[in-house]
């Protein structure tokens, strides 16, 4: 999806391609990335975050995560601290061509999102055998 971002004679660049219209804040969670033997593991922090909450998409080599977490506070307590404010979570990673897009898999558990990108069949490493003559 393209956005065309117009502005008016009286706006700066920065201004102009600023979103006005979010009035909460865009947060770009911490990811870790594992590589294992059959492809590479993304696990991301979305604290707030419930499954129905959470886009993946993927589009020309480009997986896009993103997420919103709801308002929550605690019932019949008065919230006096909070560590983090509810908000927009999205991030991007571009992936090399070796990934198959048909397996990728999703699961979100205790505020962390873990997706597993499985390599293709054509780049799993192939082991030749060696017969004696």
């Amino acid at each position: 999806m393209t956005t065309e971002v117009t502005k008016a004679p009286e706006q700066t660049p920065a201004e102009a391609a600023a979103e006005t219209t979010r009035n909460r804040p865009l947060w770009r969670p911490l990811t870790d990335i594992v590589e294992t033997k059959d492809g590479v593991t993304l696990m991301l922090e979305l604290p707030g975050v419930a499954a129905e909450d959470v886009d993946v998409a993927l589009e020309k080599r480009v997986l896009t995560i993103r997420a919103r977490s709801r308002e929550t506070g605690p019932d019949k307590l008065r919230l006096v601290h909070a560590e983090y404010e509810p908000g927009d979570y999205e991030r991007a990673f571009t992936l090399s061509e070796d990934f198959d897009a048909d397996r990728i898999e999703a699961e979100m558990k205790n505020g962390v999102l873990t997706l597993r990108l499985p390599r293709s069949e054509a780049t799993q490493p192939k082991t030749v055998k060696v017969r004696a003559a």
